[in-house]
């Protein structure tokens, strides 16, 4: 077994289809359990005969998660397996109080109002969310899109890394991604945009891409973006971070971002796809 996992965060984050996604990668997903039976069914899953991609707990549906019994469990759980991680889900509270009105569910934290219920929870949960290895912020993606997140970070081919590297290019009118740990505007380089010809393709396209990639200042861009991070992943692997998501924006996150992350993952070797948040914009 390569990896244990804990899924929590904030009711109507996407628990559900992290859970899924996970599933569909090979994973052993048990939902809900006890957290006082997690050790010892990490154990029995490890010791089993069946060879899953990991094994992942998700906890906390019930809006009733106690941050430092959860703690807990993750500090025996990395006594046991090395790579046993937290995953948070997050979101504003604005998109959760829409998503919670949307499929008139009752919020699982007890409060008088929904605005009180999600304040509460995301009080009671700060601890967690500050100890967590990898934090996702679903609200501005929807569910394909948080599903291809997934995938991307926990694609088998990056298993045996030491950190996981991602990058995610998106538009700055769309908002800054909140999950994310470096972020490079690349707003300075000519606009695809405004050359006719080029404005309903998107930096996936050659021709785009080409126009991109052509410009000098791009280049330079690069050039220093990549040595940045040669010595700076290094670094960040001999602290202990699990994993590092770099984010690439322009103007809209169509044209230039898209281009210049792709060419990024090519120069930087990283096996996994680029998220582009805002492609379909």
């Amino acid at each position: 077994m390569s990896e244990v996992l804990l899924v929590t965060g904030m009711s109507g984050a996407g628990r559900s289809t992290v859970s899924a996604a996970l599933e569909d990668l090979g994973w052993f997903v048990i939902d809900n359990l006890p957290l006082e039976l997690i050790a010892r069914v990490s154990e029995l899953a490890a010791a089993g005969t069946l060879d899953y991609a990991g094994v992942a707990f998700v906890v906390g549906r019930s809006g009733r998660v106690q941050p430092d019994a959860l703690l807990a469990v993750e500090r025996e759980l990395q006594m046991m397996h090395d790579s046993a991680k937290i995953l948070f889900l997050d979101a504003p509270d604005d998109v959760l109080i829409r998503r919670f009105e949307g499929n008139r569910r009752r919020h699982p934290f007890p409060a008088p109002t929904l605005a009180d219920s999600i304040a509460g929870e995301r009080q009671l949960l700060h601890s967690i969310r500050d100890a967590a290895d990898l934090v996702i912020d679903t609200g501005s993606i929807n569910t394909n899109q948080l599903r291809s997140r997934i995938v991307e970070t926990f694609t088998e081919a990056n298993s045996s890394a030491t950190m996981r590297v991602s990058l995610v290019s998106f538009g700055y009118s769309n908002g800054i991604p909140r999950d994310v740990d470096l972020v490079f505007d690349c707003r300075f380089l000519p606009n695809p945009h405004w050359v006719d010809e080029l404005r309903p393709l998107t930096g996936l396209d050659e021709a785009v891409s080409n126009y991109v990639l052509a410009q000098e200042p791009a280049e330079h861009f690069l050039r220093d973006v990549v040595q940045l991070l040669e010595w700076q992943i290094p670094a960040f692997v001999k602290e202990g971070k699990s994993y590092l998501s770099v984010a690439i924006g322009c103007t809209g996150g169509r044209h230039r971002s898209v281009a210049i992350a792709e060419e990024l993952r090519r120069r930087l070797d990283i096996d996994n796809a680029v998220f582009h948040r805002d492609i379909a914009r």
